[in-house]
C-alpha cells in the first residue's frame, strides 16, 4: 500500500538451505567482511556455536546476528537446513522481509531446499538466490540455476516471485559476483543485491506498539527472554506492557531489560522502535506465537503455525542396576519431567504428555533426528534416561487411519541402485523419478511411510559401504499402509550381572555381532549383542576358563576378538524392538530389555 511506512535504514532477512549447502560459513564471510566479528586464526562457522553443531557440522538452533553495510542495519538469521527443525524455520519467516536461498553449484536444489522455499513463499517473501560453493570442482552454476528456476514454477511461485536476482558465491573463499565472467574478490555484489532486493520492514512508529515472540531463551537471573521483532510502534524500558495469549486472555506486564545484536552479542538498548528484531526481559508465562502489545490497545497479531509432530518416544528415568554408576547428575523422574518441560517451552517443535499410570513421558517431535539431539543435549548435562522405541504419530479421520508419508531422494553408485530398491520395495516404497547425475551416479526419489525409514539408515550405509548419500523430507498424512517388516535377527540378552569375560564372548562370537567389550560392567536383561538367529537368546557373557594344569598344544594361545559395534545414539533408536530400551548415561549407551528377568519377560511374552 502507498501509506504504509518504512525504515529504510534496516534490512530483516533469513538465510535458507538444505543441510550443508554453506548457509553458516556465508554468514561467517558476510560477518567477516563488514567487520562485525573479529575472526582469530583458524575460527570458522562462528554461528554454529552448540557443541553438537560443530560436531555434527548442521544448524540445529537458529541464530541472530547483524552487521551495517553503507549505514543500514542488517539483521541476519541463520536457520537450520535439516526438516526435523522445520519448527525453527516457520517462525524464523515470520521475523524477516527477505530470504537468501543458498543451493549448493554442484548437488542443485535438494528435497530441504524444497521444504524451505515452499514455506518462504506461502508467506509471500522474494528470495534471492544465491548459488554457493563456486568452489567446489565440478560445480556447474547455470544448469543449477535452471532447476531452481524450475523449482519455484512447481511450487507455484507468483511473477514477483520469479523475478529473483541471482548471486554465485563461495562463503569458503569469500567472495560473491553477480557474473560468472566477473572477477571475484569481495562480498560486496552480495551485500549490494540485499540492499537493492529486500524491502525495507513495514514500520509505523506512531502506531499502538506490537511485536510477535517468535523464539525464547532463557536466563536463570532475569528469566523468560521473549525474542521477536517489533511490528508497529515502540517501547523503552520500564514501561507496561500487555501479553496477548493465543486464547485472547491479556496479563500485564513491565519490562525490565531490552537488548539488540551488534554482530554476534547482545547489547542493552534503552528502547527499541518498529523494524528492530530484539529481545525483551519481564515477561512471565510468555509462549511462542503469542503478542506484546500496548496496554492501553491490546491487540494480537496472527499466531505462527506449526507443523505437527510426526515421531513419539516414551522417556523416564534411569531403571538398570547401574543407575548413578556412570557420572549422572540428575537421575529421578522429577528431574527429566522438568527438564522436558523446560525443552517443551523453549522449543515448539517438542510436545511433552503424561503417561497414564506411569512415571514415563511421552515426546514427540519432528523426526528421529530432532529427539536425538534432545537426548544427545541431556545426556552433556547429566540426565540419565531411558527411552523406547521411536513410533510415528498416527491420525483418526473418519474411518481411516493416516500416518505420516516421506519423500525420500537417494544418492547412490549404480552399482549399488538395484540392492536399494530391493530394500525399499519390501518397505513399501513407491518409486517418483530415477535420473543419472553429471558425476555418474543415480539419483532416485521415492515416497515412503515415515515408519518404515526407521532402521533403515544403518542398514542402507552397510548396502552402499557408506558411500551413498540420503535425505529424507515430511510430505503429508497419507492411507495407513498395513504391516512393514521389522528386525529380522534376535539379540543376545545377558542371564546375569558382573564384568565381561573375553573368553566368554570369543565364544559368544560366532552366534552374532557383539556390542560390549571384555571388563564393561553386565547386568540381567542387559543386551549383548544380536542373535544370527530370529530369536532372542539368553547367554552367559560372564563366564571364564576353567583352569586346569593340562595344556594343549596351540589351544592356549591368546583369544583373538573381533572389535565390538561402537555404540550411537542413532543406531540404538533405530535397533531397538518395542520390548527393548535405550539407557542413556554420560558416559555408555546401552541396550536392554524391557523386563530385566527372563520369567518377566517370558510371562509378558504369553500375554
Amino acid at each position: 500500500m502507498p501509506n504504509q511506512k518504512r525504515r529504510k535504514d534496516v534490512r530483516n532477512l533469513a538465510i535458507i538451505a538444505h543441510v550443508d549447502h554453506g548457509k553458516t560459513t556465508l554468514v561467517d564471510a558476510l560477518l567477516k567482511y563488514t567487520g562485525a566479528y573479529e575472526f582469530k586464526d583458524g575460527e570458522v562457522a562462528i554461528m554454529d556455536s552448540n557443541p553438537l553443531e560443530k560436531e555434527r557440522g548442521i544448524t540445529i538452533l537458529s541464530k541472530n546476528a547483524s552487521l551495517q553495510y553503507k549505514g543500514v542495519q542488517f539483521n541476519l538469521v541463520d536457520t537450520p537446513g535439516h526438516a526435523d527443525f522445520g519448527s525453527e524455520v516457520e517462525r524464523i519467516l515470520k521475523m524477516v522481509d527477505g530470504v537468501l536461498l543458498l543451493v549448493d553449484a554442484f548437488e542443485g536444489p535438494m528435497p530441504q531446499t524444497k521444504f524451505v522455499l515452499k514455506k518462504s513463499l506461502e508467506l509471500h517473501l522474494k528470495p534471492i538466490l544465491v548459488i554457493n560453493k563456486l568452489d567446489r570442482p565440478h560445480a556447474r552454476p547455470n544448469e543449477v540455476a535452471d532447476a531452481t528456476f524450475d523449482l519455484f514454477c512447481e511450487l507455484n511461485a507468483t511473477d514477483e516471485q520469479l523475478d529473483f536476482p541471482i548471486c554465485y558465491a563461495s562463503g569458503k573463499d569469500g567472495y560473491a559476483t553477480l557474473d560468472l565472467d566477473e572477477p571475484r574478490n569481495s562480498m560486496k555484489p552480495l551485500l549490494e543485491t540485499i540492499l537493492h532486493r529486500v524491502l525495507p520492514p513495514i514500520a509505523n512508529p506512531d502506531l499502538p506498539f506490537q511485536m510477535l515472540v517468535t523464539m525464547l531463551d532463557y536466563d536463570s537471573y532475569t528469566g523468560r527472554i521473549a525474542i521477536g521483532r517489533v511490528f508497529h510502534g515502540g517501547i523503552r524500558v520500564g514501561d507496561p506492557v500487555a501479553l496477548v495469549k493465543r486464547n485472547g486472555t491479556v496479563i500485564k506486564n513491565k519490562v525490565t531489560k531490552i537488548m539488540k545484536y551488534r554482530g554476534l552479542i547482545r547489547v542493552e538498548a534503552n528502547e527499541a522502535i518498529a523494524g528492530d528484531i530484539i529481545l525483551i526481559s519481564g515477561i512471565e508465562d510468555v509462549e511462542v506465537g503469542e503478542t506484546l502489545a500496548c496496554i492501553d490497545t491490546p491487540k494480537g497479531l496472527p499466531a505462527i503455525k506449526i507443523d505437527e509432530p510426526t515421531i513419539s518416544m516414551n522417556f523416564s528415568h534411569n531403571t538398570s542396576p547401574l543407575s548413578g554408576k556412570d557420572g549422572g547428575r540428575f537421575l529421578t523422574s522429577r528431574h527429566i519431567r522438568e527438564r522436558l518441560l523446560h525443552e517443551a517451552m523453549i522449543n515448539v517443535g517438542i510436545k511433552v504428555e503424561e503417561v497414564a499410570g506411569t512415571e514415563r513421558l511421552k515426546v514427540s517431535g519432528r523426526g528421529e533426528l530432532h529427539l536425538a539431539i534432545l537426548i544427545e543435549t541431556m545426556r552433556r548435562e547429566g540426565y540419565e534416561v531411558e527411552v523406547s522405541k521411536p513410533r510415528v504419530i498416527l491420525k483418526e479421520m473418519g474411518d481411516q487411519t493416516l500416518e505420516p508419508v516421506e519423500e525420500v531422494v537417494i544418492e547412490v553408485e549404480s552399482r549399488y541402485q538395484g540392492a536399494v530398491m530391493q530394500a525399499l520395495g519390501a518397505r513399501k516404497a513407491q518409486m517418483r523419478d530415477l535420473k543419472t547425475t553429471s558425476s555418474g551416479t543415480n539419483r532416485m526419489e521415492f515416497i515412503i511411510a515415515t515408519r518404515a525409514l526407521i532402521g533403515f539408515r544403518s542398514e542402507f550405509l552397510m548396502m552402499t559401504r557408506g558411500s551413498g548419500i540420503m535425505y529424507q523430507n515430511f510430505l503429508e498424512y497419507q492411507t495407513y499402509k498395513g504391516d512393514m517388516p521389522g528386525r529380522q535377527s534376535g539379540v543376545m540378552v545377558s542371564h546375569g550381572a558382573g564384568d565381561a569375560v573375553a573368553y566368554a564372548l570369543y565364544n559368544l562370537q560366532p552366534r552374532g555381532e557383539i556390542f560390549v567389550s571384555p571388563g564393561d560392567k553386565l547386568y540381567e536383561g542387559m543386551i549383548v549383542g544380536v542373535s544370527n538367529k530370529g530369536s532372542d537368546l539368553v547367554v552367559n557373557a560372564l563366564r571364564g576358563k576353567k583352569l586346569t594344569n593340562m595344556r594343549a598344544s596351540g589351544s592356549d594361545d591368546a583369544i583373538l576378538l573381533i572389535p565390538p559395534r561402537q555404540m550411537t545414539l542413532e543406531f540404538a533408536l533405530e535397533f531397538i524392538e518395542d520390548d527393548e530400551l535405550v539407557e542413556i548415561t554420560p558416559k555408555h549407551i546401552r541396550l536392554r530389555k524391557l523386563h530385566l528377568q527372563e520369567v518377566v519377560r517370558k510371562r509378558a511374552g504369553r500375554k
